[in-house]
């Protein structure tokens, strides 16, 4: 019971946090917090500031860019990212066409629930795309998402207190 407990006031916590703060990171560390930020080392998170996909292809990294757009209302460009490079890895003809209106519907569609900011030309050209769905019919989609992500949302992170204060947090392990 109690893990389900805590599980519950972290979901809420995340919920209810109105800074981007973050001292206590079990609400955005995947798998087991604690141990995530021995793991977890200074370097590593001081290499998230080298590249945009330096961080994106880092898991801790990932989770903690999440935590942030979360702060900022802005979650849904990171999931329509994270739904296409799960989409490129369909190998089943079948599945292939449901999975790319499911992800169109929710991410691309004008008035979609988590609209992804794009623009029309790119809408228009992933609109002609699910005619014929492939691997790559959101590519213009994605890069035009990554993008903004890497030149908007990606040095706000790296300035936020999210970041700071776990790069801080590894550093004072050291100490």
């Amino acid at each position: 019971i109690d893990h389900r407990n805590r599980g519950m006031r972290t979901r809420l916590g995340c919920l209810s946090h109105k800074s981007d703060s973050y001292n206590d990171f079990t609400a955005i560390l995947p798998d087991k917090p604690n141990r995530a930020l021995k793991r977890l080392s200074t370097e590593e998170a001081t290499r998230w500031a080298d590249s945009f996909d330096v961080l994106l292809s880092h898991k801790y990294g990932l989770a903690a860019f999440q935590a942030f757009l979360k702060t900022e209302f802005s979650e849904e460009n990171l999931e329509f990212w994270l739904a296409c490079e799960d989409f490129k890895k369909t190998r089943s003809a079948a599945k292939l066409a449901a999975k790319a209106q499911r992800i169109f519907e929710e991410f691309i569609d004008v008035q979609a629930p988590r609209e992804v900011n794009i623009d029309f030309q790119t809408r228009e050209l992933t609109r002609r795309n699910m005619q014929e769905p492939s691997l790559s019919c959101f590519d213009q989609a994605q890069g035009k998402v990554h993008s903004l992500m890497e030149k908007d949302s990606y040095p706000r992170f790296l300035r936020s207190k999210i970041y700071t204060d776990l790069l801080s947090q590894t550093q004072r392990r050291l100490s």
